[in-house]
């Protein structure tokens, strides 16, 4: 691991410590007073506006239904890689909430939760789904529409890291799979194609919603590729009117999934709590919220109402690459494909 990653996850454990002390600080207090309880999330980076809306209509529903025993959510937001190693690392995490699978299979394959954990929610415990797009200037003046136009010549690309950010990791698998798609398309060619792109890439934040900052509100590069729902969040609300989304025509669905940490649940009795806040994403209320969020559904009567917000594309899937632990080790490992077409010092 190199010094700038280790600073990288330095830097997310210490923010969600910060969360952690303020979590056991409410604890303690609760431990007085019986019947209010508190719940810790930790998610990733775009869930911030999500979560905020989630949490607020979980406890509503839960303290008018547990009148004599309420709850408090709080929610901890980074790159998703940092947001798994600091559970690991110990922070209290009740669910997670993360940008990939892999990382709570890291955290099953340490024991603090089952191996089988996708198995215990609808969807393969998938509440909502994404596509990665472009974010580009109004009237697109690069004119960007497709994967090959991110590689032109004077066209600044802005990519969060790989190594810190799980949305990285969709960025760069849905440019990976498109180029293995391409007529002629190997792991040469596809290769090839990454170690362009990355040397179009002028900054790597540790995170999605940093990468969107840098983009959005420094003005930095002429497209950002970002999940759809964060494009939308900055198309309505972070930059009215200063943005165009671009949809290629062939992209990666991505999913976020979501965990109870049992070990963490055992310790401080909130089982019944995390399992209902886990299953309040999947219920209509749940599912709209999400929506509203620029997230696509998984519910299908849900999904149907918000139709017209999510354009249909092209899409391919991770089991279609080889899964996330394939993709892991040849990749995003120390020393994998994304470190050797980076090592110029890019």
């Amino acid at each position: 691991m190199t010094r700038k990653v280790k600073r990288f996850f330095l830097k997310g454990t210490l923010l969600l410590s910060a969360v952690w002390l303020g979590y056991g600080g409410v604890q303690q207090v609760h431990q007085a007073q019986a019947q209010e309880h508190s719940l810790l999330n930790v998610s990733y980076d775009p869930t911030r506006e999500l979560y905020q809306d989630i949490d607020k209509a979980f406890t509503k529903t839960w303290n008018t239904e547990h009148p004599k025993d309420t709850v408090i959510v709080h929610t901890s937001h980074g790159g998703s890689a940092v947001q798994a190693r600091a559970v690991l690392d110990g922070a209290p995490a009740d669910v997670v909430t993360l940008c990939l699978a892999y990382d709570i299979d890291v955290l099953a394959q340490h024991g603090l939760l089952p191996i089988d954990w996708q198995r215990h929610y609808p969807h393969e415990s998938t509440p909502y789904t994404s596509v990665i797009v472009f974010l580009v200037r109004k009237g697109n003046p690069k004119n960007i529409h497709n994967w090959p136009d991110l590689v032109k010549n004077g066209v600044q690309v802005i990519i969060p890291n790989p190594k810190t950010s799980g949305e990285a990791r969709w960025d760069y698998l849905a440019a990976w799979g498109w180029a293995l798609r391409q007529p002629g398309g190997d792991a040469e060619t596809g290769r090839e194609y990454i170690r362009k792109l990355f040397e179009h890439v002028p900054i790597l934040n540790t995170g999605a919603r940093g990468a969107t900052n840098t983009f959005v509100q420094r003005g930095q590069g002429d497209v950002l590729v970002t999940l759809e729902n964060e494009a939308l969040l900055a198309t309505k609300k972070l930059g009215a009117g200063q943005f165009d989304i671009v949809i290629p025509p062939m992209t990666i669905q991505t999913n976020a999934p979501v965990a109870m940490v049992t070990r963490n649940v055992q310790k401080h009795g909130t089982n019944e709590i995390a399992d209902a806040y886990l299953n309040f994403l999947f219920t209509p209320e749940g599912q709209r919220i999400g929506a509203e969020h620029y997230f696509r559904p998984t519910d299908p009567q849900v999904k149907a109402e918000f139709e017209k917000f999510f354009p249909k594309t092209n899409t391919f899937d991770i089991r279609s690459l080889g899964g996330w632990a394939v993709m892991q080790k040849e990749h995003f490992a120390d020393g994998a494909m994304f470190d050797q077409v980076t090592a110029s010092g890019k």
